[in-house]
């Protein structure tokens, strides 16, 4: 699954572009590097281009960044990585890859996280009542990165669930290019018998099991490879 959105050119407070504009009048810095004549580090260069922001610069440095990152446009990947979940125990992996591509393409790669609830897991009990509410704490927290950190681009690797809502909110906040790559369907299960399982096979056994149409052995194999 490929998202894309891009909403209107150049939207963003007149605030935020009046300190963009004074920062570049009064440093001294270089204009930044374009393609067809748009800046595409116009907002990490806020905080990579002017002398005034040296303190910001330090910072960069002390990641790793080099004299010739500091030119290059920054992106945010940000992965709903978190181990307590198959949906999404492996993105922090993918967002490595991507990072590895972002980089190969002549940009700056910044993996950052956020946090997940599984409905999987947390379904028929009151966990589910956190569900709703992990999508607008997605949002949150990738906006949040995305605007504190002036990256100019985003890319998001979701898990299921509320992730992928999560990860689209946000991108219409933050109105920069953003991608958002689907993580990946979890493999299939396999019984004892040969049957493919899946995780409403482990909800359906239950039904099944008291209304005596399978055995305790049988609903147990479903649970464990499901």
């Amino acid at each position: 699954m490929l998202s894309k959105i891009m909403l209107r050119p150049g939207a963003g407070s007149p605030v935020r572009k009046t300190l963009l504009q004074r920062a570049f009048a009064t440093s001294g810095a270089d204009t930044p590097k374009s393609v067809d004549g748009v800046r595409i580090n116009r907002y990490s260069a806020t905080v990579t281009q002017p002398k005034a922001r040296g303190a910001s610069q330090a910072m960069l440095y002390a990641t790793g960044m080099t004299e010739d990152d500091m030119d290059k446009p920054q992106v945010g990947i940000a992965s709903m990585w978190w181990e307590g979940n198959p949906c999404n125990m492996h993105l922090l992996d993918l967002a490595g890859e991507v990072k590895k591509g972002v980089n190969a393409a002549g940009l700056v790669g910044l993996r950052f996280n956020t946090i997940g609830v599984s409905d999987g897991i947390s379904m028929g009990t009151d966990g589910m009542s956190y569900s709703l509410q992990s999508r607008d704490l997605i949002a949150d927290s990738i906006e949040t990165v995305m605007g504190g950190q002036w990256y100019d681009a985003n890319i998001c690797i979701p898990g299921c669930d509320k992730n992928m809502p999560g990860c689209v909110i946000a991108m219409a906040r933050v109105n920069r290019p953003s991608l958002m790559v689907y993580g990946g369907t979890i493999r299939a299960g396999c019984s004892s018998k040969g049957e493919s399982l899946d995780v409403v096979s482990a909800f359906q056994a239950y039904g099944e099991y008291i209304a005596g149409r399978i055995t305790e052995e049988e609903r147990h194999d479903r649970r464990r490879n499901a």
